[in-house]
Order: structure tokens, then sequence, then C-alpha cells
């Protein structure tokens, strides 16, 4: 049943026979990554900002917006465990969604406004991100460079 709610959630086509469903505790790497049984797991759909990443305050201060999200994420996992089911798409990209006690991490990321919707690989958490950018929460409150920028901005290009 949960492997159907996760496919559901992703609005995939089904996935194929080869998915592997780990369940265990999990440890944060940073807000879209986590360390399940000595793997790196990273969440499917969205995109947090880099654990050493600082966005802007409306009022002009720099937080650590990177370490928050993943101490958020850290927050909401606790020491319980978390069901991930992990496969690949048609481009043999790693596909892993991760739930617990029902509840999706990848969602929940992107509703609570510490990740945004990956575009690029899912459609899936879009409306979740468009709802939390209206509400300005987390790092909706000021301004960032996306996930997938803040490398190159740092580099200076």
């Amino acid at each position: 049943m949960l492997y159907l709610a996760l496919v559901a959630t992703l609005h995939f086509a089904p996935m194929p026979a080869t998915a592997e469903t780990i369940t265990a505790m999990a440890s944060v790497i940073d807000g879209d990554t986590l360390g399940v049984r000595g793997r790196r797991i990273c969440l499917h759909g969205n995109d947090a900002p880099k654990s050493r990443q600082r966005c802007i305050r409306a009022d002009g201060t720099s937080w650590r917006c990177g370490r928050q999200a993943a101490l958020a994420l850290s927050d909401l996992i606790g020491r319980q465990q978390i069901s991930c089911v992990r496969d690949k798409d048609r481009y043999s990209r790693a596909i892993t969604v991760c739930v617990q006690d029902g509840s999706d991490l990848n969602a929940w990321m992107v509703q609570q406004g510490w990740a945004l919707a990956d575009r690029r690989y899912s459609r899936g958490y879009t409306a979740a991100e468009e709802d939390v950018h209206l509400s300005r929460r987390n790092i909706w409150s000021g301004q960032f460079d996306g996930p997938w920028d803040w490398p190159r901005a740092q580099r200076g290009g």
C-alpha cells in the first residue's frame, strides 16, 4: 500500500518491479539528502538550500537557510524509522520518495518552505511550492539563490 501511495504522489507511471524499499532510521546530510544504512538518499522532486547556503531576510539580514532546512528535516524525522522507495526513472536517475508515519517527507520540505519543487525532474510538488511562496514562510520570507544556482553564484559566475 505504501508503495502505491508513493507512486501516486509522484504522478509517474507505475514503477517497475526493480524498486527497492528501505526502512530504517536516517540521518540528515542536508535538506534534501539523507543517510540511510550507509547510503546517500536524495529526495526526489525537490531541491533544498545547500548546507552552507545563506538567504536574505526581508529586513536585509543574512541567515543560514541551508542549515535551518536540514535542521527542520532532522527535527521532523527525529529518531523514528522512515521508508524510502528507490528506483530509477527512464533516464536512469535515482528516484527516491521517503515517508514517515504516512507523511511524504519530500512534499513536507516543499510545503513548509524549506525546499523548492525541482521542476527539472518532477511536477509533483509545484502546487505546494506555489502555496508556500504566497505565505512567505521560511526561505520564501526574503531572497535566495535557487539551490541549483548557488554553487555557481559562490564561484562568482
